[in-house]
């Protein structure tokens, strides 16, 4: 979140949020199928309620209306149950990264729409962002997920910022994987301190939405000297 643009196509899949290995196979019946989708949103109502060390699992069973020991059945642990409820939400805070900017696009346009894109997803999942930090710091094989996560989608910023500076809209004395892993952590070192710590406020009050996407947005052109943007 290698001094040189990597080489990966656009096609390039993100790795998951969290371990697959420690999931089961999903149950084979429409009765357990409900039950274990029950689990996990109300998993990830405790998780974000109460936070992940301090989540018990009678917590997430009360919360899911079933028996204590049907937990068992689908999760063997507090850590299995945490990955079902990160990979369900993955999709929904995808990342899109810049991706490929076609000659005939506008890069600012593009740029700002990957922005909105991405801090309309963390304002939208911003209860589960905290947890995510709050897991990281405990839990090595989720953090490591986490940073492969983020790279994924450094990288893919960086290949369009090599694409920009190929066309002379970026700045091309910059290093492409330097700059993006700069820009885009200042983008989600904002949309932390905005949507879950709370301290970037707009007079006392929330921050302004289309302020901070317009804010960032500037920032990314101006440090690629983006024409109109220096």
């Amino acid at each position: 979140m290698d001094s040189t643009a990597p080489e990966e196509s656009d096609s390039e899949t993100a790795p998951p949020m969290a371990p697959l290995s420690q999931l089961r196979e999903p149950p084979a019946t429409k009765r357990g199928a409900r039950t274990r989708a029950a689990l996990v949103t109300a998993a990830r109502r405790v998780f974000e309620r109460d936070g992940y060390l301090d989540a018990r699992l009678t917590d997430i069973t009360k919360e899911a209306r079933c028996a204590a020991g049907s937990f068992y059945t689908y999760f063997a642990n507090k850590e299995e149950v945490l990955a079902a409820v990160l990979l369900e939400a993955q999709e929904d805070m995808l990342h899109p990264g810049m991706g490929r900017v076609q000659a005939t696009d506008d890069a600012y346009a593009v740029l700002e729409a990957s922005n909105r894109a991405y801090l309309e997803a963390y304002r939208r999942n911003a209860k589960l962002m905290a947890l995510l930090e709050q897991v990281a710091q405990v839990e090595p094989e989720f953090r490591e997920f986490r940073r492969r996560r983020a790279d994924a989608f450094i990288r893919r910023n960086a290949r369009g910022i090599a694409e920009l500076q190929a066309r002379g809209v970026a700045d091309r004395e910059v290093d492409p994987m330097t700059a993006s892993r700069a820009l885009s952590g200042m983008v989600s070192v904002m949309a932390y301190h905005a949507f879950v710590a709370g301290d970037v406020r707009d007079e006392g009050g929330p921050v302004d939405f289309e302020a901070l996407v317009s804010t960032v947005t500037r920032l990314w052109a101006n440090a690629l000297r983006f024409p109109g943007h220096r």
